[in-house]
């Protein structure tokens, strides 16, 4: 007697075997479709999550680092503790001039105004930039272009509209080429931007209206005061070892005593990456931890309903062994009928899994980004042969314990 994975009496065979007890055959199904599911969503929702999360920065330099006025801590020169302080131009050209590792950086400030075209008016922000902007937050150009260098050096009246503001005000008219008014103040609108991420350092793009920080002085008299600088280090440099050089440059420039610290505001943003990676792998380590645990369930309910399939038909498998059925053709037979129910439940699960995920995928979805959350061909692969190597493993014990009972015994059994 020959039993081949191609007789369709074995399989009609193996179909009515897991039938005859739907209910353990239906929560042994049940338990690895989870399994495979439950570790197919972490998987391939893991980098989905991670996008989510870097959405926040979305189009952010990561290598980025913000210095703000401050407030003495300490009595220095005469200055009272709790001096305000300014930042001037004249400390933006010392850490351009002095720290050749600062590849980019540009002021900005930022002041409430009132715009208008026509009838049209809305509150918003105008931002006064320099040309480094978009190295540090790229800006999501709609039509248009962005301040240039050119623009800061003639101290231009040209500005770049936020996509609300520009929505609110010119509705489904192009503002590029037409003046916008700001505060009695008109600007030549060059380009209409927008930025997709959720940080900000003054104000959002979307919500305000730039223009060459240069202008801004010169338009609203505002002397040296740049408000805030942003700044972008080379690769590998971290921003926060740059700090005690920025700081002597601004002590030249202001009453800060040498040991007072807390006067320099600093904001070091790589360090939120960082943080953002760490998450990441945790919600890593968790997926895998969840993903091994129900793998492990899965197997484990494998291996139950094989010891109860081989117990059942013991004396079947006596009866078969006298009549000269070869150990090969016995062991196939029962690891067939594991095989078959992890490959149909996994099948399953994996299908179940790449749904949600599609689902989850097109409810984070937005119009600039859309996050990866997706089951790759080659991972739905690597998790299927893990589970039919396994469940194999797992079914292959009980058929090779029942392999080592006499024929004679094995028919008596009870």
């Amino acid at each position: 007697m020959k039993t081949s994975i191609f007789d369709i009496d074995n399989w009609t065979e193996i179909g009515a075997t897991l039938a005859r007890n739907k209910t353990r055959t239906f929560l042994t199904a049940f338990g690895i479709f989870w399994g495979v599911a439950m570790l197919a969503m972490l998987w391939g929702g893991a980098i989905g999550l991670k996008d989510m999360l870097m959405r926040n920065f979305d189009g952010f330099a990561t290598n980025t680092a913000v210095l703000f006025p401050g407030r003495t801590t300490m009595s220095y020169k005469g200055f009272n503790k709790g001096t305000q302080y300014d930042l001037v131009q004249a400390d933006a050209d010392g850490i351009r001039n002095t720290i050749p590792e600062v590849v980019a950086q540009t002021s900005v400030y930022n002041i409430g105004v009132t715009a208008s075209y026509g009838k049209n008016s809305t509150s918003t922000t105008i931002m006064g930039v320099d040309a480094d902007y978009p190295e540090i937050m790229l800006p999501v150009i709609y039509s248009g272009r962005f301040i240039n260098a050119s623009d800061s050096q003639q101290e231009r009246k040209v500005c770049v509209i936020g996509k609300k503001v520009a929505d609110e005000i010119f509705g489904y008219e192009s503002p590029i080429g037409k003046y916008v008014k700001v505060s009695g103040i008109y600007f030549y609108v060059v380009g209409v931007a927008g930025q997709t991420s959720e940080v900000q350092i003054s104000a959002k793009i979307d919500e305000s209206i730039l223009i060459p920080s240069t202008t801004m002085r010169r338009s609203f008299n505002l002397g040296d005061d740049i408000g805030g600088l942003m700044m972008k280090v080379k690769d590998g440099v971290s921003p926060t070892s740059l700090k005690p050089r920025i700081a002597r440059i601004l002590r030249r420039n202001h009453p800060i005593h040498p040991d007072d610290d807390n006067a320099i505001g600093f904001w070091d943003i790589s360090q939120q990456f960082k943080m953002v990676d760490s998450l990441f792998l945790g919600i890593m380590v968790l997926a895998l931890f969840v993903g091994v645990g129900s793998l492990l369930a899965g197997i484990i309910g494998i291996g139950n309903i094989m010891w109860v399939i081989v117990k059942e038909r013991t004396q079947e498998i006596g009866i078969r062994r006298a009549i000269g059925a070869k150990p090969l053709d016995i062991i196939t037979q029962i690891l067939s009928e594991g095989v078959v129910l992890t490959f149909v439940a996994g099948i399953a699960g994996i299908c179940f899994a790449t749904i949600v995920l599609f689902i989850a995928q097109k409810l984070t979805t937005n119009e600039v980004s859309t996050p990866h959350f997706q089951l790759y061909f080659s991972q739905a692969v690597t998790i299927m042969v893990t589970f039919m190597i396994l469940g194999t493993a797992a079914g292959l014990i009980p058929a090779l314990k029942t392999m080592k009972i006499k024929p004679i015994e094995a028919m008596n059994d009870k």
